[in-house]
């Protein structure tokens, strides 16, 4: 491999994806069931739904470092869909990252990561695409940045960053555990937001599953590291919070809740612990010593949490288990990177309502009760308390995500 995968931030003007009416009446059951499979892994409605009335029908904004991406159709409308394109122009642009008429693909659509899909998988999302309803819905024009706005300068990033090729298992391994390591690394693209990336976007593979910032949160640490990964959960704990949203340990929010939404709840349980079996055998790499905050700040913000936190997370951090998350010991607060602990803080959040757990768990809001300084000091409480150690927050970065989010809000995303 070389330096990188998908930039997952520079955006998906792609998806031409796949035209797709005509070859549906000679598609078996069988193979529409295993391409919609493989479309719930891939979290494909994630981004091309935008009203749940029109799945697949793009018109979905999304917000990166790079510029605005629309979200294109991938419904098999002929004239503002995906209707025209043939299976191999469908496998060309998975496996290859290239358009019909051979220009690239930005690669926020993530085929540096679906390139290792087998050709029967492909051709299954393929035959499964076909049978959507095709809705008229014409993508609106990418606001990327000079020279982005260009494909052709995606043909460098390419040749630096992306290798075609499809999965090949690891004969020391067992099917299980290849099972997982194809769905992490191919259709579920995992490290397009858990892995960090360079300034080009391509991943720092050095890295691999160690976190990423994306849209202004952070993809905490998925590989087995104790201090601020998945070191702790056992592999039922994993399945439970791809299935629920919810485990003993975390709640899922902000773009992990879609993610269990469109994609892993819906995906077979099967697949869930092959995942769990894989990441539960990707090192976590070695943790940094992290200094003590002062005392001062820990008094300020101990006396925060007790009037603000503890009547849900209780006293001792312990919380209540699949209804608000334990701080002690949560490998997401005790994350290298504070963004998604000082968002939270800030503008409150929501975990997902799934099947299995269809009542979600909110927490208010306190960026309107607490200035800078006090959303850094609780927040370096919670991440220093109990026996968690992470990095002190700074009044300066919560200034940053405050202006963030009053920018994000402002924009209507």
């Amino acid at each position: 491999m070389r330096s990188g995968r998908a930039v997952i931030f520079v955006a998906t003007a792609l998806l031409g994806c796949a035209g797709l009416a005509a070859h549906a009446a000679d598609t078996s059951y069988s193979e529409i069931a295993k391409g919609k499979a493989l479309v719930d892994a891939g979290d494909c409605a994630g981004c091309h739904t935008a009203e749940k009335s029109k799945p697949f029908a793009g018109g979905r904004s999304i917000p990166t470092p790079f510029g605005m991406i629309e979200a294109p159709n991938i419904t098999p409308d002929v004239g503002t869909g995906i209707g025209g394109w043939s299976e191999e122009d469908f496998y060309n642009a998975l496996h290859f990252g290239k358009r019909p008429d051979g220009s690239p693909l930005y690669p926020a659509f993530p085929y540096p990561y679906y390139t290792k899909l087998t050709r029967e998988d492909v051709r299954a999302i393929y035959a499964y695409l076909q049978t959507i309803p095709p809705v008229k819905n014409e993508a609106h024009q990418n606001r990327l940045m000079w020279p982005l706005n260009y494909r052709f300068f995606m043909h460098g990033w390419d040749w630096v960053f992306f290798d075609a090729g499809e999965y090949r298992p690891n004969t020391q391994k067992s099917p299980q555990w290849n099972r997982g390591a194809y769905l992490v690394e191919g259709a579920g693209h995992c490290g397009a937001c858990h892995t960090p990336k360079n300034a080009l976007g391509g991943d720092e593979t050095s890295k691999y599953l160690l976190g990423g910032v994306i849209q202004n949160w952070f993809a905490p640490t998925i590989a087995n590291n104790m201090q601020n990964g998945t070191g702790g959960w056992s592999e039922d704990d994993i399945v439970e919070y791809l299935k629920t949203g919810r485990n003993r340990f975390s709640g899922a929010t902000g773009p992990m809740a879609e993610v269990i939404e469109y994609s892993t709840s819906k995906m077979a349980d099967g697949d869930l612990h092959a995942i769990a079996v894989y990441l539960k055998d990707v090192s976590g790499g070695t943790t940094a010593s992290v200094s003590p905050p002062d005392d001062k700040t820990m008094n300020a913000g101990k006396a925060i949490y007790a009037d603000s936190c503890s009547g849900c997370h209780q006293a001792e951090g312990k919380g209540i288990p699949r209804m608000f998350p334990p701080l002690a010991g949560n490998a997401n607060v005790k994350s290298s990177d504070p963004t998604t602990v000082i968002r939270v803080i800030l503008e409150g959040a929501r975990t997902v309502p799934t099947d299995p757990r269809p009542t979600a768990s909110t927490m208010p809001a306190y960026g309107w009760k607490l200035d800078d300084k006090q959303v850094a000091a609780v927040a370096t409480y919670v991440r220093n308390a109990w026996g968690n150690a992470a990095p002190a927050v700074s009044a300066d970065q919560v200034a940053k995500m405050r202006k963030i989010l009053h920018e994000e809000h402002a924009g209507g995303s």
